[in-house]
Order: structure tokens, then C-alpha cells, then sequence
């Protein structure tokens, strides 16, 4: 139920996530219909999500205050979960002035899975989250500079919401003009899991 946008510049980083948190419960195949049609984008605000899921007979309970994204050190931090029954995967960015790296988290096990440079946008979060978010990306970014990011950010996730109930209206951001070390920061991160590197 996530979103996470973040721009690497030369000068600085900016990422925003939004707040959205929905738990689900009632019989566990009209729970997957429902995140099904959620997440193909069918269901665009909390009204029709609401609606859908009495039809089924799923109750869902919605929280808009779960902070995603953080800053530590000049590092900014987003992080997207996903659920599959029991199992839990998890993605995490980390991006900092002029570099990024993505890991995956998946039973405990920490595996950096890309990295990138600067003057990039990195969007992470749900199929049609992540469409709505390149398109408006794509659409509306002809270069600029960090605020100009900042502003295309705010509206991306602002247009998102708006057509997904998967996504919170309300969003952090968070920024840093720092050039860190990310693989320190990942080394901090994974104590108490393992770590795989693909170089």
C-alpha cells in the first residue's frame, strides 16, 4: 500500500512516501479479489474501496500515519512491503546525493539489487501506483534543478492519490544536500540479517 518517489541529484536527494496503511480481514479469497482490484486500479478513492469491500464482505481498516521515509545522516530512507499470505517482502531505497541503491528484503535476507547515479528518479510501490507515478514523471520532467524535483514530486503524489485508493494523500518528505555513504548505512541496517551483494 505504498508509494516512494525519490529524484538523486548532483546537488542532493529528495524522496517522498505516503502514509497509507490498510489491514484486511474476512474470508481469505474475497480478501485477494479486493487487493486485486486495488491494485489493478479499479479502485481510485477510499469511498469506492469502502463500497467494494462491503459487497464482498471484507472489512478493512485504513490508517494514514505510517511514516515510510526517513533521513538519518544524510542518508534518505523509503521502504515498500508487500504481503503474500505468510510471507513478507520488502524493498528498500536508499539514495543520498548523487547516488542511490535499492535491496530487497525477503525472509530476513538483505540482497542489494541496483544501484544508480544521479539525475535519476526512482519510483517504488504498486503496478498501477508505479504507472500513474512514471507517466506523471515522464509527462511533466524536461530537467531542472532540485526544487524543480521537489515540486514534480509533490504533484505526482498528490495526482497518484487521487487516482488510487492505494495511496494516501498524505505524504512525508524528506531531503538532504549530503553526500553519504550508502553502503554503510545498508551494513547498519542489515545487523541481525544477512546480506547478499550482487556486484
Amino acid at each position: 500500500m505504498t508509494l516512494v518517489i525519490a529524484f538523486i541529484g548532483e546537488s542532493g536527494a529528495v524522496m517522498a512516501g505516503d502514509m497509507r496503511e490498510i489491514a484486511f480481514m474476512g474470508d481469505d479469497s474475497c480478501i485477494e479479489k479486493l487487493e486485486c482490484e486495488l491494485y489493478d486500479g479499479s479502485l481510485a478513492s477510499d469511498n469506492d474501496l469502502a463500497k467494494r469491500a462491503a459487497e464482498i464482505g471484507v472489512t478493512i481498516r485504513i490508517r494514514d500515519d505510517k511514516a515510510k521515509v526517513s533521513q538519518q545522516d544524510g542518508v534518505l530512507v523509503g521502504e515498500v512491503t508487500e504481503t503474500e499470505g505468510a510471507s513478507a517482502r520488502c524493498r528498500r531505497l536508499y539514495a543520498t546525493r548523487g547516488s542511490y541503491t535499492i535491496a530487497e528484503i525477503v525472509d530476513s535476507r538483505l540482497q542489494v539489487t541496483q544501484r544508480g547515479r544521479a539525475s535519476n528518479f526512482v519510483v517504488l510501490g504498486n503496478d498501477t501506483a508505479q504507472r500513474i507515478a512514471d507517466q506523471c514523471i515522464r509527462e511533466a520532467w524536461d530537467g531542472g534543478t532540485l526544487q524543480d524535483a521537489i515540486r514534480l514530486i509533490m504533484l505526482t503524489m498528490q495526482i497518484t492519490a487521487s487516482l488510487t485508493a492505494s495511496v494516501s494523500r498524505t505524504f512525508v518528505l524528506v531531503h538532504t544536500d549530503l553526500s553519504a555513504d550508502l553502503a554503510h548505512a545498508i551494513d547498519r541496517d542489515s545487523r541481525g540479517q544477512s546480506v547478499v551483494r550482487n556486484e
